[in-house]
């Protein structure tokens, strides 16, 4: 018997999605999610098909960019015998087959526009032609639609109906990237394991601390379905045997050196547009973590917030010529952030999670720093 799929996290993210999606599980509303390639959006459509009534009924997924617009209309909803060259018998779509059922859409932002018209009316009504027929069908299919596309920007270039847009997402479920996942990253790893294991008949002898630390470090372009295949490709091509970071690293850089070879024009421009965008995001939030550091040094309290149960006495300013404040001469911020920093990886005893978590910086911006001062 073939287990259900489940959502595996137990990030704040990820159980906020679950409990959104048991609560659309119970209705026939139409569903739009929004998610990264990857990211387990036909996961989701599962997961809140076999929690409705409708789960002893067919799941139907149905990928629209990968089908020829030529020939979507006809997968979707079927064709007469002699509708066109090559029809040569009646045929059942999609939307048939799926009746009082569910009909999974991905990628339902490549969907020509002219089929877009049908498939407003389907949402409407249930009801459809067969390619080549007048005769009127009604299929009780429930809908739920998915996309990697900005669908607003989508309407607003008239590449997708406006009004087709607002009735497939009654309800949005957007699905975070694996990157913002934190620990769940570790548990879907372990996860794919268990699978392999079987698979493959290998017994695995784990990760080091310092390789899941780096799974959890790693940005996962390709989301949950990159890291499913790593597992997979190390698993096998390791044998089973202990990964270390330097293993980890090996096959990261051979993938990622293989992706460079790969070169699509325009996947590299929306790969470029992705990193600045990812760049601009990530710079806003270090700038808020520079001002909050700069509103500690302006403080007269210690600098280093007694956060930690096991933090130690924190650190006292210097008394030296403290009774003559004004005759000392103005530091640069540079200097002051460095000796900030400083002191607290001395008050930490080197410990970076607890310095940064005692800065209010990330661990990220403090290795950076780090690295820029020479520390």
């Amino acid at each position: 018997m073939k287990r259900k799929p489940e959502i595996i996290g137990q990030s704040l993210l990820i159980s906020q999605l679950k409990q959104l999606a048991l609560q659309v599980a119970e209705t026939d509303i139409t569903v739009l999610i929004i998610g990264e390639t990857g990211s387990g959006k036909e996961v989701l459509a599962r997961f809140i098909h076999n929690n409705s009534l409708r789960a002893d009924k067919s799941f139907i997924p149905v990928n629209c960019g990968a089908i020829p617009a030529g020939i979507l209309e006809s997968e979707l909803f079927g064709h007469e015998k002699g509708a066109f060259t090559g029809a040569i018998q009646s045929r059942k779509g999609y939307f048939e087959t799926a009746d009082r059922g569910t009909i999974f859409l991905d990628e339902i932002g490549e969907m020509p526009l002219e089929t877009q018209v049908k498939f407003l009316r389907v949402i409407e009504t249930g009801e459809f032609q067969r390619v080549g027929s007048s005769e009127t069908i009604y299929s009780d299919a429930r809908i739920i639609a998915a996309t990697n596309k900005n669908m607003y920007q989508a309407v607003a270039e008239k590449n997708f109906r406006e009004d087709l847009f607002y009735r497939l997402r009654s309800v949005e479920l957007q699905i975070p990237p694996l990157r913002e996942r934190g620990r769940d990253i570790l548990l879907l790893a372990e996860n794919f394991v268990h699978e392999f294991e079987q698979k493959h008949k290998i017994v695995f002898e784990g990760f080091s601390p310092d390789a899941g630390e780096m799974l959890m470090r790693y940005p996962w372009p390709g989301n949950v379905r990159e890291l499913r295949n790593l597992i997979e490709s190390l698993l096998v091509l390791e044998k089973g045997k202990y990964i270390t970071p330097e293993i980890l690293e090996k096959h990261l850089v051979q993938r990622n050196r293989y992706k460079s070879l790969v070169h699509d024009p325009a996947r590299s421009e929306k790969n470029e547009l992705q990193v600045i965008y990812s760049n601009i995001i990530q710079l806003r939030q270090e700038v808020s973590e520079i001002r909050l550091l700069l509103q500690h040094l302006v403080q007269t309290k210690p600098l280093i917030p007694l956060l930690l149960p096991d933090a130690p006495a924190a650190i006292q300013p210097s008394s030296e010529n403290s009774h003559d404040n004004e005759a000392q001469p103005l530091r640069s911020l540079d200097d002051i952030e460095k000796k900030s920093i400083t002191e607290a990886l001395e008050t930490y005893q080197g410990n970076k999670r607890k310095t940064a978590l005692a800065l209010g910086i990330t661990e990220r911006t403090l290795y950076r720093k780090l690295k820029a001062y020479g520390l």
